[in-house]
């Protein structure tokens, strides 16, 4: 088989996408893309060096549920599918390999993808490991009550997605190898290293 041209590599927000994807892509000799970088959504909810958390941000994770919080971020990755869709066919034609990483890769929607010499994995890591990571970012220990409750909110929908995502994987029989565990204390070169095992298959 062909080895792939776009290597996807998807996720719940901090389970290390941005990094992995760019170590793979520097050893693969490709391009780097986040899917983050098409279009924005409300973000992280909390502080860090040099920049606020906008008043927007803040008040859309303070006023809606955890399920209108999921609910809104698919919403916003189905307006966003047919843009990752054409970047996808674009890099598989021949512009030039890509690694592209995003919680907007959902597994249903890259089931659906026709486009040949295209590889995908998902990264996860237990509740607890994204629940650290996202406190020591915002420094959970040191932040508001208001502070930590957005924060309980991000991780709240995070761990949504994430229950969403594995049950599309087992729905859809996609193979068990592509969804590697991020966690565990596993660094970034070896979360990469596994991803390159997978990735020389094509879906």
């Amino acid at each position: 088989m062909a080895e792939p041209r776009v290597v996807l590599i998807g996720g719940t927000s901090n389970t290390g996408k941005s990094s992995v994807a760019q170590v793979v892509a520097e050893r693969l000799g490709f391009a780097y893309r986040s899917t983050d970088g098409l279009a924005r959504h409300p973000g992280r909810p909390w502080r860090t060096p040099g920049w606020e958390v906008p008043v927007h941000v803040a008040e859309h994770y303070r006023t809606l549920t955890v399920e209108e919080l999921t609910a809104s971020v698919l919403d916003h990755y189905d307006r966003l599918w047919p843009r990752i869709e054409e970047l996808i066919a674009q890099h598989a034609d021949g512009q030039g390999g890509l690694v592209l990483e995003g919680s907007a890769l959902r597994p249903a929607r890259v089931a659906t993808l026709t486009v040949p010499r295209t590889a995908a994995v998902w990264l996860t890591a237990e509740d607890t490991v994204v629940r650290t990571r996202v406190h020591e970012a915002g420094h959970y220990a040191e932040a508001t009550a208001e502070e930590r409750h957005l924060m309980d909110k991000f991780l709240a929908r995070s761990a949504r997605y994430q229950s969403l995502m594995r049950a599309e994987i087992a729905r859809l029989g996609l193979d068990p190898a592509r969804v590697v565990d991020a966690g565990g204390g596993r660094s970034v070169e070896a979360v990469a290293d596994a991803v390159l095992r997978i990735t020389p298959r094509t879906p």
